[in-house]
């Protein structure tokens, strides 16, 4: 062997086993190390460059995971059959590894860090999404790429009242709470996930468990770390640092920047100011610096004034609030800004709404389509399709920027999959027939824009009569904290949220929670603060609730003119193909004959037929159509029926769509007929009555005079005769059996 493989075996409960692994594949990695659980494996590699890039100001960490196909046996479904771009479940676990891996690194390390998990073999059973990041962590572990920490990431679900550590895919089908947690062997560093109207308590339990499986997870690569003898990290260039020009800094701008904090300016407003200072600052250090005519400062000095001035930014705001409990926009540290709703804002769209928090705006809106419309969401272990779709949309101009506009990227994605989750708990089950796509368009932001999304989104499917039986609000909480005290901000800003210590979102109902994001950039959260920020996200939720009620209390009792009508019907299997018809040629016809759209699917043991078409009156008409198809006719029934064709004997009508019956000559009229010439002709509608069937053939019997009063002279000759009498009597009564 050519290598020396090190691993290292744990268990996670239940006589489930994990196997890490090192020394074998991908060797000029500055690390890399491969997971194991049943027959999922993934394989994770870390390089970082030995220098950061000239002029590097900040911290490019790009983190991957990716899916082969192949590690399920499966081809791609492209057109090159072969995996293209990530996809949006790629890159959702992609963010859920680097929000955790993130706050790992040193603050003044700038080399470039390049960490790829790939899933090499798939599993139907595991959810290879809760083992990425524990194989990030144990291939930085095992490598000399200066973290601070290893961590580790699990998923916790919880299943018929119990807390389950990483659920089998079909476990996950019963359970009503699903959380991914990471964490250090101290401390909660993420956690991201979805509820059925949990409480508050709930996510604490939760997150509990999830710690104590994190630890014994930390401790295996822990033990890896010194099999491979991996004893400490790597030197690195720090950045430059002038105690000097710091201080000069902090004498010239600290007590401008404060008043600037608290003088409650509007967004723009602060940043002009901002930029000015730097401006003025800049100019007087260029004085003091006696430079020669015509000289001006470095690139360097440049830099570590900016460097400077954004440090002193960050002190000045953040003791302002911790110690005075001002906020940027004076508001308390509990207040949600002023809010403004409007639904019904747009004509053309099935439904929209218009959601305003302070200086962030969202305009949501909702098409309802058809099964037709479903998206095909493809991983590895299998395809699905998905009846609920959220696209978030974050153009420039929301921020008063100028940028090219491109597809969405990772953060648009991120945040459009958590307002998902979100109100997807609400929806109705599924036996409901639309594909609903909703689309939140951000046209301000200062704030959590994915929060306003929630909003408006409720708002929106509200407005489109989509049967939910309660609103989902979102609200996003930050947290300064410093030397054991700490401050927990409700509505968080943009700025509050760059200079703040935690990013915190939570959305739900009255009811209870249905979805959380946490990203901690500190150590040392504990549970106490922990249960004081979901308090407080609690009441500010209900207070953004209760203005989603004032504006619209219930859902539309149904859909608005203008959008698709939809019914739904089960039919017996073995209609399935009547309905269809050879070739498709009976749906064809139904479908061009009332201009709907006919989806047929069929679910457990039964035909689900869905009709959609913006016309009532067409919908109903292909209703009834299939209904008749697959009516059993009953006899006494009485029916609208088509004449087909003309026999001297009777005519052939269709009284139910595929179903004909003799209506014979005797029991067209109470009149003795000898042709039907001038009474029926083909093409004609005429009410009849389903009489019988014929005891030989299984043939329908029909009538039409039944349906008709009779003659007066008809009801004297029904009277009891003797002799010639009773057989004109007999003559003239009516022939069932004919």
């Amino acid at each position: 062997m050519l290598s020396q493989k090190f691993s290292k075996t744990f268990s996670i409960g239940d006589g489930r086993e994990v196997t890490i692994e090192t020394g074998r594949l991908a060797r000029q990695a500055d690390g890399s190390v491969t997971v194991t659980m049943g027959n999922s494996i993934l394989l994770a590699t870390v390089v970082a460059t030995e220098e950061p890039k000239p002029g590097q100001e900040f911290f490019p960490l790009s983190v991957d995971y990716m899916e082969k196909f192949a590690s399920a046996g499966r081809i791609p479904g492209s057109f090159f059959k072969r995996e293209g771009r990530l996809s949006d479940g790629e890159i959702l676990i992609s963010r859920l590894i680097d929000r955790a891996l993130r706050p790992l690194f040193p603050d003044d390390y700038f080399c470039e860090v390049q960490v790829i998990v790939t899933l090499i073999s798939s599993d139907a059973e595991v959810m290879p999404d809760s083992l990425a990041c524990l194989a990030a962590s144990a291939a930085l572990a095992v490598s000399t790429v200066p973290i601070q920490e290893i961590i580790s990431e699990v998923r916790v679900s919880r299943i018929d009242g119990k807390f389950r550590i990483n659920p089998s895919r079909s476990e996950m089908e019963k359970s009503d709470m699903d959380f991914i947690i990471a964490a250090t062997e101290k401390n909660i560093m993420m956690v991201e996930g979805e509820a059925k109207e949990c409480s508050e308590e709930d996510i604490v339990k939760a997150i509990e468990a999830g710690h104590e499986a994190i630890k014994v997870q930390i401790k295996a690569q822990q033990e890896l770390r010194d099999m491979v003898g991996v004893t400490s990290k790597r030197e690195y260039a720090k950045p430059e640092e002038n105690v000097v020009l710091r201080k000069r800094v902090e004498e010239f701008a600290k007590a401008r920047i404060d008043a600037d904090s608290r003088a409650n300016l509007p967004k723009t407003e602060r940043k002009e100011n901002y930029k000015k200072l730097y401006e003025e600052l800049k100019e007087v250090i260029t004085k003091e610096a006696n430079l020669a005519e015509g000289e001006d400062l470095s690139d360097e000095t440049k830099k570590l004034i900016k460097n400077y001035l954004a440090d002193l930014q960050y002190d000045v705001v953040r003791d302002m609030i911790l110690n005075d409990k001002i906020r940027l926009d004076g508001r308390g540290l509990d207040q949600v800004r002023p809010l403004d709703m409007e639904i019904d804002v747009l004509p053309t769209p099935h439904g929209s709404a218009l959601f305003t928090r302070g200086e962030t705006q969202s305009l949501t809106t909702v098409t309802l389509g058809t099964p037709l419309d479903e998206l095909l969401v493809e991983s590895a272990a299998k395809s699905e399709y998905s009846k609920f779709i959220l696209h978030y949309n974050f153009p420039p101009f929301s921020t008063g920027e100028v940028k090219f506009l491109r597809g969405p990227g990772r953060r648009e994605v991120g945040h459009g999959n958590l307002a998902q989750r979100s109100l997807k708990q609400m929806l109705p089950g599924a036996d409901y027939a639309y594909t609903l796509r909703v689309v939140s368009d951000i046209l301000e932001s200062n704030g959590s824009s994915s929060m306003a999304t929630v909003c408006a989104g409720s708002l929106a499917l509200f407005d489109a009569g989509v049967p939910m039986p309660k609103h989902v609000a979102g609200v996003a909480m930050g947290l300064i904290s410093k030397e054991g005290k700490f401050a927990v901000l409700t509505d968080i800003l943009g700025d509050e949220d760059h200079l703040g210590d935690m990013d915190f979102k939570v959305t739900g109902t009255r009811d209870g929670i249905c979805g959380i994001q946490m990203d901690i950039k500190v150590d040392g959260l504990s549970m106490e603060i922990m249960r004081n920020a979901l308090e407080q996200a609690r009441r500010g939720r209900m207070h953004i609730l209760d203005a989603m009620y004032n504006c619209i209390p219930e859902a539309r009792s149904d859909v608005k003119p203008h959008a698709p009508r939809m019914v739904k019907m089960f039919i017996d299997r073995e209609y399935i193909g009547a309905v269809i018809g050879p070739g498709g040629k009976v749906i064809q016809e139904i479908q061009r004959e009332t201009g709907t759209t006919i989806n047929i699917e069929e679910k457990n043991n039964m035909g689900e037929v869905s009709i959609f078409g913006t016309d009532k009156e067409k919908v109903d008409k292909a209703h009834n159509w299939v209904k008749g198809i697959v009516a059993v006719p009953t006899v006494g029934d009485e029916y609208e029926a088509v004449v087909k064709s003309i026999m001297p004997y009777g005519a052939f009508v269709e009284f139910l769509p595929g179903k004909q019956g003799l209506l014979h000559i005797s029991e067209v009229s109470w009149k003795r007929l000898e042709t039907l010439e001038g009474v029926l002709n083909e093409g004609d509608k005429v009410k009849v009555k389903l009489t019988g069937t014929d005891p030989k053939t299984g043939k329908f019997k029909l009538s039409r005079k039944i349906l008709l009063p009779k003659p007066e002279g008809q009801q004297r000759m029904d009277r009891p005769q003797t002799g010639n009498g009773q057989d004109r009597q007999q003559e003239n009564r009516p022939q069932e059996n004919q």
